[in-house]
C-alpha cells in the first residue's frame, strides 16, 4: 500500500550497505535526505521503499540491480588514447568526464598501458544489491 503520493515531500535518514555489510552512503552526521516522490531524484529502488513509511517510521529495503543503477555493461568499459589523459593518472583513479549533453559522467581507470587507458563508465555501485536503513523523520 502506498501512503505517500507524488508531490509529497519527504525527508529521512538513511544508511546504505552491500550484503557483505560494507557502508558505502550514510546521512549519519549530516542533514537528512530530502526529495519530493514522483520527481526521480533518488533510485526507483529506494523511493519505492519510503513510498509506503509513516512519519518516524524504520526499516530496511532491499534493492536489487535492476531497481538501482543496473547491472555492470562491459560495453561501459572503453579505451582511450594514452595522449588524450594527462601524466598524473594511476590503476583506480576516478575521472569526471563530460557526456555528449554536458552532464557529468563518473568513472574509473581500470588499466594504463604506454598507449591506451581503460576506463570504466559503469557506476561503481552497478551490478549490486543494496541495503538501506531508512527512517522517515518529516512528511510536507
Amino acid at each position: 500500500m502506498i501512503n505517500l503520493k507524488p508531490g509529497t515531500k519527504v525527508k529521512v535518514h538513511y544508511t546504505g550497505t552491500l550484503n557483505d555489510g560494507s557502508v558505502f552512503d550514510s546521512s549519519e552526521g549530516r542533514e537528512p535526505l530530502e526529495f519530493t516522490i514522483g520527481e526521480n531524484r533518488v533510485i526507483k529502488g529506494f523511493e519505492d521503499g519510503v513510498q509506503d513509511m509513516k512519519l518516524n517510521q524504520e526499516k530496511t529495503i532491499k534493492i536489487k540491480p535492476e531497481e538501482a543503477y543496473g547491472q555492470r555493461d562491459e560495453r561501459m568499459v572503453v579505451s582511450v588514447p594514452r595522449e588524450k589523459l594527462s601524466k598524473e593518472i594511476e590503476k583506480g583513479g576516478r575521472l569526471i568526464l563530460k557526456g555528449p549533453e554536458g552532464q557529468q559522467l563518473p568513472a574509473v581507470i581500470t588499466e594504463i598501458t604506454e598507449d591506451v587507458v581503460k576506463i570504466d563508465l559503469n557506476h561503481p555501485l552497478a551490478g549490486k544489491e543494496m541495503n538501506f536503513k531508512v527512517k522517515v523523520v518529516e512528511i510536507n
